[in-house]
């Protein structure tokens, strides 16, 4: 075998355009019997166009030879579904190199039944980078006239090619050069696939609870119960071989006893009965699995096994896979009303989506933003994430038009890479608010016994938020905080405030808060000053902050906001009322609602703070479901605010080019990095000096020479 790697390295596991997983893998010599039941189920149609003349079947010396590849001048890959035992091949893409040439002939076909599903395009892909690193500069293929399907896989591809006609057949160079636009091309082919991926679990018809009891308490009692949420749009299956009935609803001994289809599985059985279960929605049908039970990856090496053979079995029969050890799912869009988790919390409708590993966590964060009465759209734990994890979410939530902001509880990154090239997308679109934990060393080895994460450095974790515009907050409540203000106020579009109070302490607070943040406060023009001074009393301070005094009234609150709107030099106004004898809360916050319409007409940010009263409490809303946040402190308000200045300024910033650089030695580098790791797999280390020159050389980076 000619190939530096093992061909297990080669295996891959991709989204169809439906949404279905399908494999990828190297064929294999044992593959005769697959590779002849493929040409089976082809139509002589699709014989046609793949061989260019029509065959009655494929011969066992025929399919042994196509077997037969050296991995290095030929190689094959297969898409397959089913595990080892019930193994389809439903597509195979093959090259082999033309004597002494850099380039090599293309053959691909795809089983009918699974068409037009991109399947084709992600053989092309892999099978093309799979060349590269074998030497081979082109493919070359001769493609009839009429197979459009086949010429569709170039186009879709990204790749450039070249194309001569000569008596009906197209006769193919395609360059394996990776190109901006095959990188754009794969990126949006992997975005329309996870997003089908994931409605079988945001927009199930149809949802078989696979653990549902009739135990008061029970997790499986809770889920299912709050699954016939009044207005749920299609059908909730409970499953149980130990019962008839539970909540008054027929109930099935297995999935696969169930009559209709089923999109959706939520699973709460115990860690060793899952895989069985899994299997049995694999062999239903179904698309995607949530599984609350734990006792998988957090628990140690025996039940990290069990976790990767449920994902295993998920991949095997294209199913993805939400979990182990989660919460569940709640979708609050009207048109679906799902709470399939075992919070009796359903949160109110609104426009912020909510991600997080850690489903005890979940249960106060549902608590939570009721009490602040900060509607969402979606709310997901995902556990362990051994399938779906934060990055699919995030391509799902930036096409989703009921999210327009996205909040994040991260224990761990899956993949930095991916993860910081779909958050920079996203982030360009919608605003993305994360809590990073594992800070500390305690906190990272907390971390890994709870979720099976392997928790990052934190410098690392605060570059790479940087680098992908995430904005990142120290504690769940600043999240809160953040995603009150952006899901209600405009970005500000500088960082110049003023601050009217009736109290000078909390006034002199929040602007030493401010300016600690980096917020301004400049003085007031004097057209400002002049108007102001009409309606205030004598003894106000008319400088910034802004200090009415403590007889300000409701209306002298809305005549003042009304001026500093019309101000050119500022860009936001943070309000703060404290409650004196004259004015009661309700009709401060009567006076702010009158006015927040001009403000986001103008483009300015309006924040309040009712010292000692925050969230419902205080109605701070508008007819058309805009509200003004309020904060309890002046250091919440400043916090936010500085927060949503750094969005504005991210955005503001060019996205710059990735430029190709020369001299740059990535394996002497890797080598450098896993010799210094060796025996420290998941622990931080800080290299040496001597390491971190050796280091930066290889990326063409002079450091000068110690003295």
């Amino acid at each position: 075998m000619a190939t530096t790697r093992s061909l297990h390295e080669f295996a891959a596991t991709v989204l169809t355009r439906n949404g279905s997983v399908v494999n990828l893998r190297p064929i294999r010599p044992n593959d005769e019997d697959r590779l002849i039941a493929l040409f089976d189920r082809l139509s002589p149609h699709t014989i046609y166009l793949r061989f260019h003349h029509l065959l009655t079947q494929l011969s066992r010396e025929e399919a042994k030879r196509y077997c037969s590849v050296d991995y290095h001048d030929s190689f094959a890959l297969v898409a397959k579904l089913g595990g080892d035992e019930e193994e389809r091949i439903i597509g195979v893409a093959r090259y082999y190199r033309l004597a002494n040439s850099d380039s090599a002939e293309l053959a691909i076909v795809v089983e009918d039944a699974y068409q037009n599903r991109g399947i084709g395009t992600h053989l092309l892909e892999q099978l093309a980078s799979i060349a590269r690193e074998n030497g081979i500069r082109q493919f070359q293929a001769e493609v009839l006239t009429e197979n459009e399907d086949m010429m569709q896989v170039f186009l879709d591809s990204g790749f450039k090619f070249e194309q001569e006609l000569d008596y009906q057949v197209y006769r193919i160079v395609l360059p394996l050069a990776p190109t901006p636009t095959l990188e754009e091309r794969t990126a949006e082919r992997e975005r329309i696939a996870t997003v089908a991926s994931l409605n079988s679990f945001l927009k199930p018809r149809s949802v078989a609870v696979i653990g549902a009891t009739q135990r008061p308490g029970s997790i499986g009692n809770k889920l299912f119960r709050n699954l016939l949420h009044p207005g749920l749009e299609g059908i909730v299956y409970p499953v149980n071989p130990k019962t008839d009935v539970v909540a008054s609803v027929k109930a099935y001994p297995t999935v696969l006893d169930i009559p209709g289809d089923v999109d959706a599985a939520v699973v709460v059985v115990p860690s060793k009965a899952v895989p069985g279960v899994v299997q049995q929605c694999g062999r239903k049908g179904v698309r995607g699995v949530v599984v609350i039970s734990a006792g998988f990856g957090e628990t140690g090496a025996e039940g990290a096994a069990l976790q990767r053979e449920i994902a295993q079995i998920a991949r095997d029969h294209g199913m993805r896979l939400v979990g182990p050890n989660c919460m569940g799912i709640i979708n609050t869009d009207p048109r679906v009303n799902m709470n399939a988790t075992f919070s009796g919390v359903f949160p109110p409708a609104g426009n912020v989506a909510f991600l997080t590993q850690s489903g005890a966590l979940g249960l106060a964060i549902l608590e939570y933003a009721q009490l602040l009465n900060i509607g969402l759209s979606h709310f997901i734990s995902i556990g362990n994430k051994a399938d779906v994890s934060g990055n699919d979410l995030l391509q799902y939530w930036a096409q989703d038009r009921n999210t327009q902001v996205i909040l994040l509880y991260l224990e761990s990154f899956g993949n930095p890479r991916r993860f910081s090239r779909i958050a920079r997308d996203t982030a360009r679109i919608k605003p993305i608010v994360a809590v990073k934990s594992g800070r500390t060393a305690v906190g990272s080895r907390a971390a890994a016994s709870h979720t099976g994460a392997l928790a990052s450095a934190d410098v690392a974790s605060q570059a790479l938020f940087d680098q992908a515009g995430v904005i990142r907050v120290d504690t769940l409540e600043e999240l809160f905080d953040v995603a009150n203000l952006l899901s209600h106020q405009p970005l500000p579009r500088g960082r110049r405030l003023a601050i009217l109070t009736n109290g000078g302490g909390p006034g002199i607070m929040t602007a030493d808060a401010c300016a600690e943040r980096g917020l301004e406060l400049p003085v007031l023009s004097q057209a400002t000053v002049s108007q102001l001074k009409e309606f205030l009393p004598a003894a106000a301070s008319l400088s910034n902050p802004i200090d009415m005094t403590a007889g300000a009234t409701a209306d002298q609150y809305q005549r003042a906001l009304e001026v500093l709107v019309d101000d050119d030099d500022l860009d936001s106004v943070v309000v703060i009322f404290i409650p004196p004898i004259i004015a009661a809360h309700d009709a401060a916050a009567a006076a702010i609602r009158a006015v927040a319409p001009r403000y986001r007409e103008r483009g300015k940010t309006l924040l309040a703070s009712f010292m000692g009263s925050r969230g419902a409490s205080i109605d701070m809303c508008s007819d058309d479901g805009k509200c003004v946040p309020s904060f309890a402190f002046p250091e919440a308000t400043a916090e936010a605010l500085a927060k949503a200045c750094q969005r504005s300024e991210w955005l503001k910033k060019p996205s710059g080019t990735i430029p190709t650089l020369e001299g740059i030695d990535s394996d002497r580098a890797s080598k450098l990095i896993d010799s210094v790791m060796a025996g420290n797999p998941t622990r931080p280390l800080w290299l040496n000096p001597s390491s971190i020159t050796e280091l930066l050389h290889c990326y063409g980076i002079r450091t000068p020479r110690a003295e």
